[in-house]
């Protein structure tokens, strides 16, 4: 029996049970989206020129998907930003959300109490911690949830709140439709791709295979972009692998160039390229060039076609596969996916720094 169809491994291996979320992905995205619905915004928020999300890591990748996803509709920017300061242009016009699954999430509090001291409006999503208090304190919105996991496994309520807010702002056109769909080709996939389901049927553990021993580069556009920046997080995070990612057309202007060294790299490393129907001709004709620049350069790749007919379900089915990847090949690097003890280590000195 090959170790990915071994049952007890993954008891063995999955400590904190990791797949549980995997399996609960479709579930929560349909919780997400009703509890979002039920929430209450001022017709206030509406007047304003720009959505600034204020977030890291897990909690801040859902304002990146959500960003691509409106960027063809919206008639207003989607800035996700990562740091200790709030940007200067914020203002009265201005809708800061900061997102932080523990809310206590040093960079995001830091500028969210900058955010207190502009006009913006303002919302918070989280589990709770100071950013809830900071915000229950001051009568701004909050989007609060309590689903316990690490936070890179609560994607769905930093995605489709944001998603959510944006509809009921009059931003977006009605997406429940979209979301209905997504929740279906969600279930659909996983039932493709779960641990059930044998290698010699698997796409996704087919795809882990692949990618173990490797170093992944993951390419995507338009849509898929994120969902690239999305796959190489959970690669580290899961898989405790390195993994980089880039995004079309930008990639044709300097990553192809860069296949010839160092020589010692080529059979190292994997290129995986994610793909949508939705994308435009000349973007896959871009996707199909690379390819045969991957061919001449002797580098390893697989493209991987999101599913569905919305961008949504195409991003998300995309999302979910990237998902379960990761984890099959932190299996097969014989690692728990859970723990992320490098990020304990740097938070713990950072505080030790703090406090001295």
């Amino acid at each position: 029996m090959h170790i990915l169809d071994n049952p007890s491994l993954l008891k063995q291996l999955d400590s904190e049970d990791m797949l549980s979320h995997l399996h609960r992905m479709p579930e929560l995205c349909q919780r997400a989206w009703q509890m979002a619905m039920e929430l209450e915004l001022s017709p206030g928020y509406s007047g304003i020129n720009e959505v600034v999300i204020l977030g890291m890591g897990g909690s801040a990748i859902g304002g990146d998907l959500v960003s691509r996803l409106v960027e063809t509709e919206a008639k207003l920017p989607v800035i996700v930003h990562r740091s200790y300061d709030l940007p200067a242009f914020v203002d009265g016009r201005t809708l800061v959300i900061a997102s932080s699954y523990s809310g206590m999430t040093e960079e995001t509090l830091s500028a969210f109490e900058q955010s207190l001291k502009t006009k913006s409006k303002k919302l918070a999503i989280t589990t709770g911690g100071k950013l809830k208090a900071l915000a229950d304190e001051k009568g701004i919105p909050v989007f609060n949830f309590d689903y316990r996991c690490p936070p890179r496994a609560s994607l769905p309520f930093s995605l489709l709140p944001i998603l959510c807010f944006m509809q009921k702002l009059g931003f977006v056109s009605d997406k429940s439709p979209d979301v209905a769909e997504m929740v279906e080709i969600l279930n659909k996939i996983s039932g493709k791709i779960n641990e059930k389901v044998p290698l010699s049927q698997n796409p996704a553990k087919q795809l882990a295979q692949k990618l173990h021993g490797h170093l992944a580069v993951i390419y995507g556009a338009g849509i898929t972009s994120e969902v690239a920046h999305r796959w190489k997080t959970q690669l580290n995070e899961n898989s405790k692998a390195w993994a980089f990612h880039e995004v079309f057309s930008e990639l044709n202007h300097n990553a192809v160039v860069g296949y010839q060294f160092p020589v010692e790299l080529l059979k190292q490393v994997m290129v995986v390229l994610l793909r949508s129907p939705l994308l435009s001709q000349r973007l896959r004709l871009r996707y199909e060039v690379t390819c045969q620049l991957l061919d001449r350069a002797g580098v390893v790749y697989q493209v991987v076609d999101g599913e569905g007919d919305s961008p949504l379900a195409q991003m998300m089915s995309l999302v979910l596969t990237g998902d379960y990847a990761s984890y099959y090949l932190a299996l097969l690097n014989n690692i728990d996916p859970s723990p992320v003890k490098n990020i304990d280590f740097l938070k713990e000195r950072l505080a030790d720094a703090q406090g001295s």
